[in-house]
């Protein structure tokens, strides 16, 4: 091998062009350590061979990530070294109780660099502590052996990728680089070229028959899709939340929340509750789960739910006894009785409803504020891809989740958010180009501040002034300025004719609401 090849870029080109074989997409802020890496990836995409998406920002790169894995292809992150890899742990928080599978590549100084006060250089190991499947110290390729430094690249994206995507779960490289940092050579797409496409590892997944009560529900939380033909199959009454993908079912009863706190003598028939996904949006389902009725929770992508501590635990495909119709009638009679008539004015009922007019195939992205509990009340019966942010229900990265199904996907998107949570990822309205036209548009519900709060104790308990202060937090900001200064259209509605007419606008849209 001759001399001018340097290592760093050896090792990156062979990882880069491995993890493309996989059907890899790159994402990437800038930065020094890190340059061999990006720069394998950018002759890939350079090449058409995968696709990358440039961020300044780290925290932005991370939610972006995040909502581009909806597509199912494996997204692999690329950072320098310091705070550059702390700035992901609010997405790869989210990515871990959620499931959803990234890779992280970190770039690091080596060991010999590690606790001397070395510029940019922190404990990068385990910063991301359980909420990576694995944390793998790669140590800085040198030119001792060329074929073993190859060897080497491939079979870390082969375990870095059966970590991730047989875990549905973060999975980090934290990998130490010397000087110099990158060469062009060896171009990543020569070796792509001599390698074959490889598979994802999947999870096998068996089934149990399990004798379900005949006063059984399914109670289905966020991320319940991946197990629509189970729930399906059950025939049971599903209390459907708006991010659970299985709202549109037939047996979907839609107004739960209200039969719940009203029809107190059918509620007291529940004796089984069968859990899909992450529920965790009301407090009378919290109520239900903790009521003492037995509870199986049919474990997921979501990791854990035990709620309460006694509940069972089923990893398999769940397979029931024939459900009783008439249980099923009765709810559904019951649900009928607590339909709210449609929505007269532009108010949450009426935003709810109209957002919701989406074709199958497009998204709709529900930030963690009200809205998404106001759509667990109004929210129709309606087949649509719906994601939100329930790992841990942060209101961080909306937007940037978002913009990442937007660009892996290519269909139309639309976030529903609160003036918090938009102002939170304000830093997320930056185009990239390259990104193409996107069909995405941030719906902003502007309540002046917190009103999710005014349903909690402290509203009662604390004066006006320190709850306004303290909880709502209710701040100035223009978003009309704001959208022009980042690219964005803008449109303000005053009623639902002319919101009807704003959501058909396509492009950048930024839509906002005022609503006391």
């Amino acid at each position: 091998m001759p001399n001018e090849i340097v290592p760093a870029q050896f090792f990156a080109s062979h990882l880069i062009a491995r993890l493309a074989s996989y059907g890899a997409e790159f994402w990437i802020a800038p930065g020094a350590r890190s340059q061999s890496l990006a720069i394998a990836a950018a002759q890939l995409a350079e090449a058409g061979i995968t696709k990358l998406r440039v961020r300044v920002d780290e925290r932005s790169l991370g939610f972006s990530a995040l909502g581009a894995s909806v597509n199912g292809k494996p997204q692999v992150i690329i950072t320098t070294s310091g705070t550059a890899v702390a700035n992901l742990h609010p997405a790869v928080l989210e990515a871990h109780h959620a499931g959803v599978p990234l890779i992280l590549l970190t770039a690091d100084r080596p060991f010999e660099l590690r606790g001397k006060g070395a510029n940019q250089t922190t404990n990068q190991l385990d910063i991301f502590g359980s909420a990576v499947i694995t944390c793998i110290d790669v140590e800085a390729p040198d030119d001792s052996n060329y074929k073993a430094l190859e060897q080497s690249a491939e079979d870390l994206a082969d375990e870095i990728v059966s970590f991730a995507m047989s875990n549905l779960q973060p999975a980090q490289l934290n990998i130490q680089f010397r000087e110099p940092l990158s060469a062009i050579t060896p171009n990543a797409t020569e070796i792509y070229k001599e390698l074959a496409p490889r598979e994802i590892p999947r999870q096998r997944i068996d089934s149990i028959a399990m004798q379900l009560s005949k006063n059984c529900v399914v109670i289905a939380g966020a991320n319940s899709h991946e197990n629509i033909d189970e729930i399906n199959e059950l025939g049971l009454p599903i209390f459907a939340e708006p991010s659970s993908g299985v709202r549109h079912l037939d047996n979907s009863i839609i107004n739960y929340r209200a039969a719940l706190s009203k029809a107190v003598n059918l509620v007291n028939q529940i004796d089984q509750i069968v859990v899909y996904g992450k529920p965790t949006l009301s407090r009378p389902v919290m109520a239900l789960l903790r009521s003492g009725v037995e509870v199986i929770v049919r474990s997921g992508r979501v990791g854990n739910f035990q709620i309460p501590d006694k509940a069972k635990q089923v990893e398999a495909m769940i397979w029931g006894n024939t459900p009783d119709p008439t249980w099923l009638a009765i709810w559904q009679e019951t649900s009928a009785e607590h339909t709210p008539d449609p929505a007269e004015m532009l108010d949450r009922k009426g935003i709810v409803e109209r957002v919701w007019q989406l074709d199958e195939d497009d998204y709709l992205v529900l930030g963690a504020s009200q809205m998404i509990r106001e759509a667990d009340f109004y929210a129709p019966k309606r087949k649509l891809n719906v994601w939100a942010n329930r790992g841990l229900s942060g209101i961080d990265g909306t937007i940037a989740t978002a913009t990442g199904i937007a660009v892996a996907t290519s269909s139309r998107v639309r976030a529903l958010v609160g003036d918090l949570t938009f102002l939170h990822d304000v830093g997320s309205l930056v185009i990239d180009p390259a990104d193409g036209e996107l069909d995405l548009q941030i719906i902003v519900v502007n309540d002046n501040g917190g009103k999710i709060f005014e349903y909690l104790e402290v509203a009662q308990t604390v004066s006006r002034g320190i709850y306004n202060r303290v909880f709502r937090t209710g701040q100035n900001f223009d978003i009309g300025n704001l959208a022009e200064g980042f690219g964005w259209k803008y449109l303000q509605p005053v009623g639902l004719d002319t919101f009807e007419k704003a959501l058909l606008e396509p492009g950048r849209v930024i839509i906002e609401v005022k609503i006391d």
